[in-house]
């Protein structure tokens, strides 16, 4: 079996890539490798031309149906009809080709993290050349600073640290050696390879290039990202399945219609064609009134209003149809570092003998206060704390910077060795001030092997070395310790003591350093580590963490009270993760940590099985992050994954929302992503999440109104025909009634505010109807109600005014527009009573009503009446209209009273409505 790079020795690695660690390729060799491998560069797939994605939003069987309507509206002489549907059709085929045109960035934005240039061994000399022409064998030579231009296995490391959290979820730089390392290893735990795009923090090192281009982890990341396909969301499905059944619906009642009314005609002896025509025009204009295709439309601008409205509240939303979608996740995956943490290395405990101290403040702001046993501690009476927390900064090489624009505060340098400035920045001991006072006159560099490192200084009239390290190693070193500013030799319980300190705070998952130091009379010319390391006098140890955002903890609890489980998937150590998971109440206190090992020993059966319980996933790769969510959603759950780093992007593009932070995420997440979040704040991502379910819910409202509006249409002339009557509506009424007057208040209905208790209901069922058995009721009744009162409206004027159709036409044509607009205020909750809500509480439905009310108004007074054909009323008339037009609202709101009382729906609904 063929072995992985990083199980191999470097000089085995050597001979198998035909290179040379002393004197890399020759440029023969190089130009021989460039032509077998390839540029070192991200390839592309080809994508969907602008006319491809136009012919596309053509296959929809609704607006085939509406192409064909058009096309037989012409042949039939009613030219002005068939260019009102194309032109709806047209806007709704743009509006798709807009949404999807938006180039696909992700990939661009991992080109723009690989290194311009590289510094290798050429012919035996030093070349810098451009990063696209590496190729596998060059040798690499690295130091801190660089970006690693390939994958590499490293055959010198000088202290050599890497900085790959974007890539594997480590929240603190890795030491890379040059040994080998086990075949089972996860990424994060190749010490001895370098990976393409990583930054290198620390050190200097030399490597041969293994992997380039779409070769390398980061290449493989591009893959995936390309291989991904987008799929619908919940509510494309639902529209689509909707859609086509509707239509099929539409087709039948429309064609019912016709062949009635052509028999009806038929059955008098004559069959007129103009009679023909008409019921064929009538039919049409069904098909389009029954059909509602300024659907789409409606749907697109309320999501865009809802993607401001997001907006405002720190959710970018780039994607339309993503709005919809959070409304219905019942499974939130998040990375660990620097989604539900700060990202920032923080000291959050230290140790002198005897004395554990908490430290509080938020990342890597020097401000902060330190507490025993709850109560405040005074640095002036403890001289030991007072001293370590000096020794920390002062063998330090990292420094604390505030951005002067923004007043922030960051790290330069390694974010372990931060913390301790930090750290020792809260109790008033300045990095800036500490060095002017006791400048650095010598020291040892940290060594991986020996993991310590030490710094001489002038100190009260002495030469102080300073050494920090892994505590075990230095606790061995030291002979003596430090207590209350006295020093005594350390005895076996105080080697106890320490090392059970140390234990208690690696339980907690805190990253440990050990602080000591030597007296010296004099400094060597040449100091050895060997010697100046040993005889050592213990001060103490601080234990650090990459901590919890403050916030996140009571997003979580909402959660949790919304039905939505969270899940921590990380490349972070399991110990780190869980420790994390438990604090915020994603695990409880018996779960455990599944590692990526562990996952490649699952069938998918089996791991669709584990993630119904499992809420720790660690050390995990990119695979194994889609994997996990191709098990939820195979489940039936509805997954957003939020995350930071480049190893989350295919992952977030696999799931049905792709989170990412907009502050510490990169670019690739950031292109990659449907939403992001502009202040990394979980508790946005739950702010979200309600306003997705409103808007949801908002969508249902105005396609049950439009839809009871459409049937109350086709039964209006279903109805006249069986019933013997002439068709008490025109073809171009119906389009005027279906296409402009209840547009806006169907439109206005978007905008509806919250329902209360919108965050204390379950996700609904990804499996549930977009209209609901209770929603398909209210819409029987409410279009029955509306037919039968547009009926009773034109018998009335066919009765009183002699058999005068255009009066009676009149009279159906207003009766049908006020029923609808008056209807849409019944249609602003499925379960609230309008007058529990505030009958005028919805400004744009007052806004829409009346601007449809206008349209009428315009439509049978002044010269368009000629055009509907249509007589202008007088005021008796509109009194007999408007006391008849409110009676299909009451029979909606009676209903909603009925269903909801003997379902007993929602009990929070109904003591809602009785306070």
């Amino acid at each position: 079996m063929k072995k992985h790079w990083h199980e191999l020795t470097a000089g085995e690695v050597e001979r198998l890539l035909s290179s040379n660690a002393s004197a890399g390729l020759t440029s023969l060799e190089a130009d021989k490798q460039l032509a077998v491998h390839g540029f070192n560069e991200l390839k592309e797939k080809p994508r969907e031309t602008l006319w491809q994605k136009f012919v596309n939003q053509f296959k929809d069987f609704l607006v085939l149906i509406l192409i064909a309507a058009s096309l037989i509206s012409v042949l039939v002489g009613e030219v002005t009809d068939s260019i009102v549907i194309i032109a709806i059709v047209l806007l709704n085929a743009l509006l798709g080709v807009f949404q999807e045109a938006k180039a696909e960035k992700a990939l661009a934005a991992l080109k723009e993290m690989t290194a311009p240039n590289s510094k290798v061994l050429r012919d035996g000399e030093i070349a810098i050349i451009p990063s696209k022409l590496l190729v596998p064998g060059d040798v690499v030579l690295l130091e801190a600073g660089d970006y690693i231009p390939g994958d590499l296995r490293f055959i010198e490391s000088h202290n050599v640290k890497v900085q790959e959290a974007s890539l594997t979820g480590e929240s603190v730089p890795v030491e890379k050696s040059t040994d080998p390392v086990g075949s089972t290893a996860s990424l994060a735990d190749r010490h001895n390879m370098g990976f393409m795009s990583t930054v290198v923090t620390y050190g200097r090192g030399k490597g041969i290039v293994v992997g380039t281009g779409m070769q390398t982890e980061i290449g493989k990341i591009a893959e995936m990202l390309q291989s991904v396909e987008e799929d619908s969301s919940p509510l494309q499905k639902k529209l689509a399945e909707f859609g086509k059944m509707l239509g099929v619906l539409c087709l039948f009642v429309c064609a019912l219609v016709f062949g009635l009314g052509v028999y009806s005609g038929y059955s008098d002896g004559v069959l007129e064609m103009a009679e023909v025509q008409l019921m064929l025009m009538t039919s049409i204009s069904l098909a389009v009134a029954a059909i509602p295709e300024g659907l789409p439309t409606v749907v697109t601008i309320v999501l865009a209003l809802g993607m401001q409205r997001m907006a405002k509240k720190n959710s970018i939303m780039k994607k339309l149809h993503a709005v919809e979608t959070l409304g219905s996740i019942s499974v939130i995956c998040s990375d660990k570092t620097g989604t539900l943490t700060q990202n920032q290395m923080t000291v959050v405990k230290a140790f002198t003998l005897e004395k554990m101290i908490d430290l509080s403040g938020e990342g890597y702001d020097p401000k902060g206060e330190f507490f025993r046993d709850g109560s405040t501690v005074d640095l002036s009476a403890e001289h030991d704390l007072a001293f370590l927390l000096k020794g920390s900064s002062l063998c330090n090489d990292a420094q604390l910077k505030q951005n002067p624009d923004t007043g922030a505060w960051h790290i330069v340098g390694d974010p372990t060795e931060g913390a301790l400035v930090v750290a020792a920045a809260k109790g008033g001991y300045l990095q800036n001030k500490l060095a002017a006072d006791y400048p650095r006159i010598q020291e040892i560099p940290f060594d991986s092997t020996r993991k310590m490192m030490t710094t001489f200084h002038h100190m009260e009239g002495k030469y102080l070395a300073f050494t920090k390290g892994a505590p075990d190693i230095l606790l061995s070193r030291c002979t003596h310790i430090a207590v209350n500013g006295s020093i005594h030799p350390l005895t076996p319980q105080e080697r106890n003591s320490i090392a059970a300190a140390n234990q208690e705070m690696a339980s907690h998952a805190l990253r440990v350093l050990a602080v000591a130091y030597r007296a010296w009379d004099s400094i060597p010319d040449a100091p050895n580590a060997s010697e100046i390391e040993e005889q050592l006098i213990f001060i103490g140890l601080l234990g650090m963490i990459d901590p919890p955002r403050l916030e996140v903890r009571d997003a979580v609890a909402v959660c949790r009270s919304a039905g939505i489980r969270p899940i921590m998937i990380t490349g972070d150590h399991p110990d780190t993760a869980l420790a994390i998971a438990k604090d915020l109440g994603i695990a409880s206190q018996s779960s455990l940590a599944i590692t990526g090992s562990h996952l490649d020993t699952l069938s998918p059966a089996e791991l669709q099985q584990l993630v119904q319980t499992a809420s720790v996933f660690a050390r995990v790769s990119p695979e194994h992050k889609m994997a996990i969510i191709d098990a939820l959603r195979s489940n039936g759950q509805i997954v957003a994954m939020t995350g930071d780093g480049v190893n989350d992007a295919p992952a977030l593009k696999k799931a049905d929302i792709g989170v990412a932070m907009g502050i510490t995420g990169t670019d690739v997440t950031k292109e990659t992503a449907d939403m992001v979040v502009a202040d990394d704040n979980f508790a946005t991502i739950v702010s979200a999440v309600e306003e997705g379910r409103v808007i949801y819910a908002n969508i249902r409202k105005f396609v049950y109104f439009l839809l009871s509006c459409n049937a109350s249409e086709i039964l209006v002339i279903l109805f006249a025909i069986l019933l013997g009557w002439p068709i008490p509506l025109l073809p171009i009424q119906l389009l005027w009634i279906n296409l402009v007057t209840d547009a806006f208040p169907a439109l206005a209905l978007g905008v509806e505010k919250k329902e209360p208790n919108v965050m204390k209901l379950k996700p609904r069922n990804p499996a549930e109807p977009l209209l609901t058995w209770k929603l398909q009721v209210m819409i029987g009744i409410q279009s029955l109600a509306m037919a039968v009162t547009v009926l009773g409206a034109f018998k009335y004027g066919l009765y009183a005014y002699e058999g005068d159709l255009g009066v009676a036409r009149t009279f159906a044509f207003i009766t049908l527009i006020t029923t609808q607009v008056i209807c849409a205020f019944a249609a602003r909750s499925e379960h609230y009573s309008v007058f529990h809500l505030g009958f005028f509480s919805n400004k744009y439905l007052n806004a829409g009503a009346a601007l449809s009310l206008f349209l009428l108004l315009l439509s049978v007074y002044g010269p368009l009446h000629v055009i509907f054909k249509t007589i202008e009323p007088g005021l008796n008339e509109w009194l007999f209209l408007l006391a008849l037009s409110p009676l299909p609202f009451l029979a909606t709101e009676l209903t909603k009273l009925v269903l909801r009382l003997s379902t007993k729906e929602d009990s929070q609904v109904t003591n809602s409505i009785a306070k």
